[in-house]
């Protein structure tokens, strides 16, 4: 086999290779007196590139499935492997790890530091990877996203949906190859949602993110190019 066909086969094989592949996963937590099942059996692929939207009734299994996904916890069963690396292989700090270098967050509640600015928020994931210029790529999302102007703002400074654009410049600011959103426009008014929507879409679109989306909104659900739908733990619509 000459280099070129072997460089086609290796960019064709890591093409193939799915952002996230999910085989068989359940959830069992221990109470006092019984067994608590949260998920039941689940099992899908979701494709690099793709944006999916996890929907369902309150305590339909969807938090769980997102802190399952993202390797924020392990499941009782089955396998969840992300971007090739199978994540119950590894332990805390091994799933972290991958975490930092391949996952972005953005969550109902921002979850920004309040110390912090604007820029310094969008920063600090840089920082923790050991960048040594984070500044400018933060300046640079941070303008993406109509707010390189509140630089210096500190959160409670901004509106609700300024903390939110901050707290997606943040998620993108990586890069990652996966991003999870809980709930993105769930503290947010009708408008502002809309916008922090926008926002969201085409920065996953010029950035070609995987993005897998928790929603209650079925207009929301419908902008991704699929949906995964879970009732009482589980997946009755992939």
């Amino acid at each position: 086999m000459n280099s070129t066909v072997a460089a086609s086969n290796a960019v064709s094989s890591q093409a193939a290779c799915p952002a996230l592949d999910v085989k068989g996963i359940g959830k069992r937590v221990r109470l006092p007196d019984h067994e608590l099942t949260i998920l039941h059996d689940v099992s899908f692929s979701i494709a690099a590139g793709e944006a999916v939207a996890v929907v369902g009734a309150s305590g339909s299994g969807k938090s769980t499935l997102l802190s399952l996904l993202a390797g924020l916890d392990v499941p009782s069963s089955g396998s969840v492997t992300l971007d090739g690396t199978e994540l119950s292989a590894l332990d805390e700090d091994g799933r972290a790890r991958v975490r930092g270098e391949k996952v972005g967050f953005v969550f109902q509640n921002f979850q920004l530091l309040p110390a912090l600015t604007a820029l310094e928020n969008v920063m600090l994931p840089l920082e923790l990877r050991g960048e040594r210029d984070a500044a400018s790529p933060a300046r640079d999302i941070l303008a993406k996203v109509g707010l390189g102007e509140r630089l210096d703002h500190y959160p409670r400074q901004l509106s609700g949906g300024e903390q939110q654009r901050v707290a997606i410049a943040r998620a993108f600011v990586t890069r990652p190859a996966l991003l999870f959103a809980d709930e993105p426009t769930g503290n947010l008014d009708t408008a502002t949602g809309r916008s922090i929507v926008e926002q969201l879409f085409d920065l996953n679109a010029q950035r070609g993110t995987t993005l897998i989306l928790v929603t209650h909104d079925e207009r929301l659900a419908a902008r991704c190019n699929r949906i995964l739908r879970l009732a009482a733990g589980r997946l009755v619509d992939a």
